[in-house]
């Protein structure tokens, strides 16, 4: 995959979002809109039923060189040979851990990501050797409807101020994208409003259509 630094476009196969479809399906669509990043996020499933979701997606973004992240399980992504896992502060942090190369493992490629939602806990992320970071939720959204927003501010705080590759997350659309970038992001992951896209590909390609 290309580095962390170039992708500027983050999407998501998310099983509550799927309604039926098949994840190499959305996956393959996510790939040719011209996703850099795709995460795989079954909250709800087992690890056994993930890895098997992850089976299933691996090949597609391996043809496309798009990097697959795997959500929650660090270990699924060492051994799958994913390009990367994205964890929350909880599954971090509470979860004991204070080293991402701990996460990452010795002679592990994995990239980490790390969820923050105010600066203290950037910094705390960077501290920890996160290869990259979210920044959100920057407005309410249904993906995570208890999340508190944490506003265009936040996102203006991590432009001046972090140096590892960012994304802005949470609440991102068409209508709320030009506020995003103005604010100075310049990588956005998008959930809803790809995957409830009547035409999941083209929607990917207008956002990056209206990124450049």
């Amino acid at each position: 995959m290309k580095p962390l630094a170039d992708c500027i476009l983050y999407t998501f196969v998310d099983t509550a979002w799927l309604k039926g479809r098949a994840p190499e399906l959305i996956a393959q669509q996510l790939c040719d809109g011209g996703s850099d990043l795709i995460q795989l996020r079954a909250k709800n499933s087992p690890p056994d039923e993930l890895r098997r979701l992850a089976e299933r997606i691996l090949p597609v973004t391996t043809r496309a060189n798009v990097g697959l992240i795997i959500n929650d399980h660090p270990e699924i992504a060492r051994e799958l040979g994913a390009e990367g896992c994205h964890l929350g502060q909880e599954d971090f942090f509470d979860a004991g851990h204070t080293q991402a190369s701990a996460v990452r493992g010795e002679g592990s490629g994995v990239r980490v990501g790390l969820s923050t939602h105010a600066p203290d806990q950037a910094q705390r992320a960077l501290e920890a050797g996160a290869d990259y970071i979210a920044i959100g939720p920057v407005y309410a959204t249904g993906t995570k409807p208890t999340a508190k927003p944490v506003t265009l501010e936040y996102v203006r705080w991590a432009a001046e101020r972090v140096t590892v590759p960012w994304f802005a997350i949470g609440g991102i659309h068409l209508g709320t994208l030009d506020a995003v970038l103005a604010a100075g992001a310049r990588r956005i992951c998008v959930v809803s409003a790809i995957l409830e896209a009547p035409d999941v590909a083209g929607a990917c390609a207008e956002f990056r259509r209206r990124m450049r």
